[in-house]
């Protein structure tokens, strides 16, 4: 199933060129009622909606290291920092966007804005304290993230081993299109990702990639408690602007179009905006105590 929030946060299924609406008021409430949701008989052609943020969970819990390539990418640059798997920190959900909604350039606050594609998982159910072994039952489905970041905030607060507020400003977490449940995926760990900017590929990569495995990474948070419609990323892969021999040719802009695609998930389309274009006033002045 692709389970989708649209138009007036209505929820739905899509079946071929049509949204299903769903009887539920939320998705999180769809997975709270364990999926048993009917349909209320109402259809809308899916060309004509407007796709949402697919689910806003309580909770947002973030993966950092989990792929190799990408701490490999960063340590060829010297990146200030090292980004090994085990980082593990909580997303704002008040930043959260959806398919085709801008993400907006505070640049008052910074001038490295950086993209990094991510697999999301959607938990299905509440629980606590399982093994790896029973995380399946929990694994409601799966979403594509883009993890927008300001890589020279990131660098200050990695100073002290931590970083969040580099990763929580508003319109930093753009996810979507749409939740696909975990039943219409056979391998999670053999899915293609791609993310490009104006068409260009930026990053290319393999879900095979990981160095923890989903069910570790579920079984990993769960004494954090999950409740169901809760988020877990899985971590980016080689390809940030940041790695690359010229970063500021690649930081993102306003204008520019990111496309962050995963086989079987979907592509979830970004445009960046600045301030100005999406608030009618120029940036306030920051106040920078650091």
């Amino acid at each position: 199933m692709k389970l989708v929030t649209f138009n007036e946060n209505q929820v739905g299924r899509i079946a071929d060129d049509q949204v299903l609406e769903l009887d539920t008021a939320s998705a999180r409430e769809f997975f709270e009622r364990d999926r048993d949701v009917p349909e209320t008989g109402r259809r809308y052609p899916l060309a004509e909606v407007r796709l949402r943020a697919p689910i806003v969970p309580k909770k947002f819990f973030h993966t950092a290291g989990n792929f190799r390539e990408h701490h490999d990418d960063l340590a060829r640059v010297n990146w200030s920092h090292p980004v090994n798997k085990g980082i593990v920190f909580f997303q704002n959900v008040d930043a959260i966007i959806g398919p085709g909604d801008p993400i907006v350039y505070p640049e008052h606050l910074t001038s490295e804005l950086d993209y990094e594609l991510e697999l999301a998982i959607v938990l299905g159910k509440p629980g606590k304290f399982f093994t790896a072994e029973q995380a399946a039952e929990h694994i409601g489905g799966y979403l594509v993230f883009n993890d927008i970041t300001a890589r020279d905030i990131q660098r200050r607060e990695m100073e002290s081993g931590v970083f969040s507020f580099s990763k929580a400003i508003d319109t930093f977490c753009p996810i979507g299109p749409y939740i696909v449940t975990a039943d219409e995926i056979e391998d999670p760990h053999d899915l293609d990702m791609e993310l490009r900017v104006n068409g260009q590929v930026r990053q290319k990569s393999n879900t095979g990639r990981m160095s923890v495995s989903i069910p570790q990474l579920v079984a990993y948070h769960s004494p954090q408690v999950y409740s169901a419609g809760d988020l877990i990323t899985t971590g980016t892969v080689a390809g940030v602007a940041a790695s690359t021999e010229d970063p500021f040719a690649n930081y993102l802009k306003p204008g520019d179009v990111v496309e962050a695609e995963i086989e079987g998930i979907g592509v979830l389309r970004n445009r960046v905006v600045s301030w100005q274009d999406a608030h009618g006033t120029p940036p306030p002045a920051a106040d920078q105590w650091i």
